[in-house]
């Protein structure tokens, strides 16, 4: 084996250009696969880790999946009725028992869960008036619950605690309306009620329409002020592996009648669409490889070509077709293991340069860096594709070389 690597290494010394050319494309392949992929990935991790840790595991609604059926027809299935113009009764929505429903849920190891009462209310502003979204939750359990803690600026979650008439506010609301730390804001609800409430905190998570219209409270207070006491119509629900939050959200569904909706369930049009851009993003990358595998394949089947007779003369002095196929086999492992060599620190320096350029996307209120994911999978998968891409290219014009002839070539030289 020793003797068919050094024939392979001066077969391909022997055309030093053309070898450096089709290294090249390896190299150059596999940084940029590193790189690209690197960089898609990251995205992606980011985005679901946003998306995982900003939102709730599970949100169980004060709503059923299924509409439930009129008595009329639970009476008479089987009976030609007709039912026309029904309109539901009134009622104060909200999760009937929703501590039943947290009892319920506290059996699941690791879950946190707490009520929600979300609602709507109206600020005064010179003469405006601006829409806000109320979440009334319980202060202990906002921090176990939700991210809105990372994302303050002034005060602290836990000021709820101690002055249940306070808020918590966006910064972009503060900005809009001129507030300051410690001062009152009047809310008006949709039913009329007027409540003011003094400014305890502010967040700013960086997107714009967030922090303009969310806000934080006692759940208390807001039941008091949508006069819907003891109402919840939201229970988030976050739970120790995301990526289990639908298989709990149908049991809890199933047990509970309330429509559960986990966070894969609410995104799937989103995972969906990632799917599609890593299938396009490694077809892109992996054809970088594909046309420098094309340039390994040239350079030894020219070798091939025109070592007709030394390949005749190795088979005369007892080499096997096998043997000589190694030779060859030999050329495009060392050009695909050099290429990889080089091309994933070339990759990482790529990376690293990505590393260091900031964006402002629009509507963002501070700038980002482009998330990379350092993982050794794509550094993996980059050098296996291009070593198989490299063994694949040289197996063809090896082949060939298998099968020549020693007779035919050695009589034609005579």
């Amino acid at each position: 084996m020793r003797l068919e690597a050094a024939i392979a290494v001066r077969h391909l010394m022997a055309r030093k250009r053309q070898s450096l050319v089709s290294v090249a494309g390896i190299i150059l392949g596999v940084a940029f696969f590193c790189a690209i992929a690197a960089m898609m990935r990251g995205t992606e991790n980011d985005f679901i880790k946003r998306l995982v840790d900003n939102s709730p595991h599970i949100t169980i609604y004060d709503d059923f999946r299924t509409a439930r059926q009129q008595p009329l027809f639970e009476l008479y299935p089987a009976g030609a009725v007709e039912l026309k113009n029904v309109k539901p009764l009134p009622e104060n929505r909200g999760i009937r028992g929703y501590q039943q429903a947290l009892d319920f849920l506290a059996a699941y190891p690791g879950v946190r869960a707490s009520p929600v009462l979300a609602g709507q209310g109206l600020v005064n502003f010179s003469g405006r008036d601006f829409g806000i979204t109320l979440n009334g939750m319980i202060p202990e359990q906002i921090k176990d619950v939700t991210t809105i803690s990372n994302y303050m600026i002034n005060g602290s979650v836990d000021d709820l605690i101690v002055n249940p008439e306070g808020i918590i506010i966006g910064a972009e609301l503060q900005r809009k309306l001129s507030l300051h730390m410690g001062n009152v804001i009047t809310i008006t609800a949709p039913g009329g009620q007027v409540r003011a409430f003094k400014i305890v905190g502010v967040f700013r998570t960086g997107r714009a329409g967030y922090d303009e219209s969310q806000t934080f409270l006692h759940i208390k207070r807001v039941q008091a002020l949508l006069n819907r006491p003891d109402r919840a119509n939201t229970i988030i629900v976050k739970v120790p592996d995301p990526y289990s939050a639908f298989r709990i959200a149908a049991e809890v569904e199933q047990r509970l009648g309330y429509k559960a909706v986990s966070w894969v369930e609410a995104s799937q049009d989103i995972m969906n669409a990632l799917a599609v851009r890593n299938t396009i993003m490694y077809s892109v990358v992996s054809a970088v490889l594909v046309v420098a595998a094309f340039g390994i394949y040239n350079v030894i089947s020219t070798v091939v070509m025109e070592k007709q007779r030394d390949i005749a003369i190795l088979k005369a002095l007892g080499y096997t077709a096998r043997q000589v196929k190694q030779i060859f086999l030999i050329q495009g492992a060392c050009l695909g293991v050099f290429g990889c060599g080089v091309g994933i620190p070339l990759g990482m320096l790529l990376m690293l340069g990505l590393g260091q350029v900031t964006l402002k996307p629009p509507g963002s209120t501070e700038p980002v860096n482009l998330p990379l994911d350092w993982g050794a999978g794509q550094f993996l998968v980059a050098a296996v594709f291009a070593l198989s891409a490299a063994l694949l290219a040289a197996y063809l014009p090896a082949r060939k070389a298998a099968k020549v002839q020693p007779v035919d070539i050695l009589r034609g030289g005579a």
